[in-house]
């Protein structure tokens, strides 16, 4: 089958359509037939190439998508050719120690699909059944591609890990990628009082219509942690959501309170930071990694999805023959929420 992706790792001249196989499922697997496909930053990283983690090529890729049920493998219930659905792109194995708990995010054998998988930007899909779920009725499958990665993510960094709370104070670093949008509307949704910081003051409109409260700017002259620490009237930001990696990280830091959080998701503008131990440990203060999220937590963000207290937020719908002009808009200093490939054959 025809799906897009590359063939040999490198930039953004490397994207083209691929052939690979045609997949089938085996025991407890579905076939989806893909309707639309959504891409993350964590596809251009994969095109690059990611140290130590080894692709099949030609590689499509897309860890979001959604489409209609093809095939279902034996043993398979629950699901009947024709039914739309949408995936969890997370993959465990279900057997190790941390699977066992409940913690699949935490699997030994933890992948995503698109990343060490085959992706979604292809006519078909296989998976295993626990990552099929219905899509909600009312979406169309644009948004069933949105949701997934992105909220799954924000959910788990800012439930779980962050532990957010009624009144605390917290704040997005970066506006306009999937994973931020989504990250104001679950701290709102868990009471929190949001302020979203960003280099560009032309996304402040969209980001409070989202349900940020504030928006903060910030440059060269007027640096993450003052405008923050501004911001906090000078007690410290409670949680801080920070995807954007070296460039804020350290700063990030430098505008916590007393007991606060910074919650590191991705690492889009570099991955070494250097930070100073003194404020780590003399505020009580800590530095948090979180990734995607458990079958538990992926239901409950689902849930809140589904019944319309969280939205998808999509920038752009790009029909498959230019997918790459999807792909490319991944880096516009002006996006705002995903990019959705539909139309898929």
């Amino acid at each position: 089958m025809r799906g897009f992706g590359f063939a040999e790792h490198g930039g953004l001249d490397r994207l083209a359509f691929v052939e690979i196989a045609d997949p089938l499922p085996t025991a407890g697997e579905v076939r989806l037939r893909m309707r639309a496909a959504a891409f993350n930053h964590l596809d251009r990283f994969t095109l690059e190439g990611i140290p130590g983690v080894p692709v099949e090529r030609p590689h499509v890729l897309g860890s979001d998508g959604s489409g209609i049920v093809d095939q279902i493998g034996e043993g398979v219930s629950g699901l009947r050719p024709g039914d739309r659905v949408l995936i969890n792109p997370a993959l465990w194995d279900g057997t190790c120690e941390f699977c066992r708990a409940g913690e699949e995010a935490l699997c030994r054998n933890f992948r995503i699909v698109g990343e060490h998988t085959q992706g979604t930007a292809a006519p078909f899909l296989v998976v295993p059944r626990r990552n099929v779920h219905p899509l909600p009725d009312a979406w169309s499958f644009a948004q069933g591609a949105a949701a997934p990665l992105v909220f799954q993510t924000a959910w788990r960094a800012l439930t779980t890990i962050g532990h957010v709370s009624q009144g605390e104070r917290v704040a997005i670093v970066g506006a306009g990628g999937g994973a931020t949008t989504a990250a104001v509307q679950v701290a709102k949704l868990r009471g929190a009082r949001v302020v979203v910081a960003s280099r560009n003051r032309t996304k402040e409109e969209r980001a409070r219509a989202l349900g940020a409260d504030d928006f903060v700017a910030f440059d060269d002259e007027h640096p993450l942690d003052r405008v923050l620490w501004q911001w906090s009237e000078k007690r410290g930001v409670d949680v801080i959501f920070d995807s954007v990696g070296a460039p804020t990280v350290a700063r990030s830091l430098k505008a916590i309170g007393r007991a606060g959080r910074v919650i590191v998701i991705g690492a889009t503008a570099g991955p070494t930071v250097e930070i100073d131990l003194r404020t780590l440990f003399w505020r009580q203060a800590s530095i948090r990694g979180s990734t995607m999220a458990n079958a538990r937590e992926f239901e409950e963000v689902l849930g809140h999805l589904a019944a319309g207290r969280l939205t998808p937020v999509i920038d752009s719908e790009h029909p498959f023959e230019r997918a790459a002009d999807g792909f490319r808009r991944l880096e516009a200093p002006d996006l705002f929420g995903k990019v959705v490939v539909t139309g898929i054959p």
